[in-house]
């Protein structure tokens, strides 16, 4: 005979399947209902998402989270279980942008002295393109170097960044390293850094320095956000120092370090969240 009280509310309907005796499993703080916190109540959890990228397990990231180093469109996240979509929301950790998209791929490439910048050549010289091969589909160079110019050069399948960085109203700066023959006047970044005209139009640089000097030979650091054809070479030929060897060694905050020439790597998620940051996405 049932002689629970219908008005007790320590019971329940029959058939439920739960009673004053069963015990509750415990709850995964990444399975708690999102707060409104802007993600998308369609997407993944944040914790799935960082994990595989690759940021921590799950569980790091749930303490990361409380410990206020992610962020969510711009928004610091506050409460665990947040839904996001990998295609368009942008997540940061401790402020540095994370490309979580893996259909999106960007490299670093050394390009060697003699290769030429383009993907195809109908003259069947060396390309880019010969390099990078099967590397991921839909890669493009970012800009150009000259076909005896060497160094860093930016290749990927991110339609957007690849635009924002060639552009020049994003200003993205290089620097190259030029060997030149003749003495350099000393006051010649003074007049490098107001502008020197050309035939095409004045250009000036950001920074200009001198790394070395020997047997009549000078090693200088030219740092500018120019994208003009041959600038560096006819800048540094206008100033009376025709240059015999050209290398880019970073764009951006990219920077070509100990890179053998002819190698690719692809960058890291701290260099390319600076990239994009750099050009706004």
């Amino acid at each position: 005979m049932n002689t629970a009280n219908p008005n007790d509310e320590s019971t329940t309907a029959a058939g439920d399947g739960w009673s004053e005796d069963m015990e509750l499993a415990p709850v995964h703080p990444g399975d708690r209902a999102p707060a409104d916190t802007g993600g998308d109540p369609q997407g993944e959890r944040l914790q799935k998402v960082l994990a595989r990228a690759g940021v921590a397990s799950r569980r790091v990231v749930e303490d990361m989270i409380d410990a206020g180093r992610i962020s969510v469109n711009g928004a610091q996240v506050r409460v665990q279980g947040m839904r996001v979509d990998p295609a368009h929301d942008k997540i940061a950790v401790d402020g540095v942008r994370l490309e979580i998209r893996d259909d999106r791929v960007s490299y670093a490439m050394n390009k060697p002295p003699g290769v030429i910048t383009a993907m195809s050549d109908d003259r069947n010289r060396p390309t880019v393109g010969d390099m990078v091969g099967d590397l991921a589909k839909g890669l493009v160079h970012v800009g150009r170097l000259d076909q005896d110019t060497e160094g860093l050069l930016l290749i990927t399948n991110d339609g957007e960044l690849a635009h924002r960085l060639a552009h020049p109203s994003y200003e993205v700066r290089k620097t190259y390293l030029a060997q030149v023959s003749g003495s350099v006047p000393r006051d010649l970044s003074r007049r490098l850094r107001a502008g020197i005209d050309l035939e095409d139009g004045p250009v000036k640089v950001d920074s200009f320095r001198v790394v070395d000097t020997h047997a009549g030979q000078s090693v200088v650091e030219v740092v500018l956000h120019e994208g003009r054809k041959h600038i560096v070479r006819r800048l540094l030929a206008a100033v009376g120092l025709p240059v015999s060897r050209l290398t880019r060694t970073a764009v951006g905050p990219i920077e070509l370090r100990a890179m053998r020439s002819g190698t690719i790597r692809k960058l890291s998620r701290e260099e390319l969240g600076a990239l994009q940051e750099l050009v706004g996405l």
